[in-house]
């Protein structure tokens, strides 16, 4: 219970005064995003990778997120061919399961339970799901109508995905930042959290949900949030890494659906209904099994 107050607590609130103020003033949400996004972000990612020590371990989190991937993938082909789904609805259970919330909810969780060492792995592998998500979930949200070049042209249009190979580039042709304007960058940076916590709050309060596919929800639920994280611990074992990173990214595989899945399943109606009752529902339901999942670990 003393997790639930010290880490997921702090957490939901600052999500729920994103939701109150949602459901209150109405706002439009597209133009704050784009802020974070274009400017936020970006200035985190920069500086968080300019002052990283690369090693074997970063290689490690490239890996664990492919098989973590296809593991879930593979876990949904066979769940659609033996259940009979159709093609949009597997589409919608696979955005709803394969990608979590590792950014506005997972980051904010990792730096309260891990602290400062935590939150850089925890950043590291949030870039690293946001170029999958934009890759594999614009596709399947499509399911091939837009095509592999759209993901591609997607993760490129990215501004965080710019800012890693700027600060990979400043950082190994040992290009000098002045201390004022490295100052500015993480001024701007640790303003991101915050920042998307509340708007995850926001988003939430723009879900509605109508007829709820309660077997379907289940399903995505289990596998999200149970599933998911048992897999992530699997591969910890497997892949040689320190014990905080398995940490890390055990914990951020257990977090709910990510609230992004919502917007290309609307874009592309890959089952927009499903895909945003599920991230509704995980979202609640991970309130009581992110403190299980953090109990365990610690």
């Amino acid at each position: 219970m003393s997790i639930f107050f010290q880490v997921v607590l702090p957490v939901i609130l600052v999500f729920f005064a994103g939701y109150a103020l949602q459901k209150i003033l109405h706002l439009e949400i597209k133009s704050i995003s784009t802020v974070t996004l274009y400017i936020m972000l970006p200035c985190l990612v920069f500086d968080t990778f300019y002052g990283a020590t690369f090693d074997q371990d970063y290689f490690m989190m490239i890996a664990f997120s492919i098989l973590l991937l296809f593991s879930i993938l593979l876990i949904n082909k066979i769940a659609a061919r033996l259940l009979k789904y159709e093609t949009p609805t597997e589409s919608g259970l696979i955005l709803s399961t394969a990608f979590m919330n590792a950014g506005n909810y997972g980051a904010p969780i990792v730096l309260f339970a891990f602290g400062e060492e935590g939150f850089v792995y925890s950043v590291s592998f949030m870039v690293l799901q946001q170029i999958v998500m934009n890759f594999f979930g614009v596709y399947y949200a499509a399911k091939g109508a837009a095509g592999i070049s759209m993901a591609i042209k997607t993760v490129l249009k990215m501004p965080p995905t710019h800012a890693v190979w700027m600060a990979l580039l400043f950082k190994y042709m040992s290009i000098p930042i002045p201390e004022n304007i490295r100052s500015s960058i993480q001024l701007v940076g640790d303003a991101t959290i915050p920042s998307v916590m509340i708007l995850l709050g926001m988003q939430l309060a723009n879900i509605t949900v109508k007829n709820l596919a309660w077997d379907k929800i289940s399903y995505a639920a289990t596998l999200r949030l149970l599933g998911s994280p048992l897999i992530a611990w699997a591969l910890t074992v497997v892949l040689p890494m320190n014990d905080m990173m398995a940490n890390v990214l055990i914990i951020s595989a257990a977090m709910p659906s990510a609230a992004t899945t919502t917007m290309y399943a609307v874009q592309f109606n890959s089952k927009p209904e499903l895909v945003s009752s599920i991230t509704l529902i995980t979202t609640l339901i991970s309130v009581v099994t992110i403190p299980i999942t953090l109990n365990i670990l610690t």
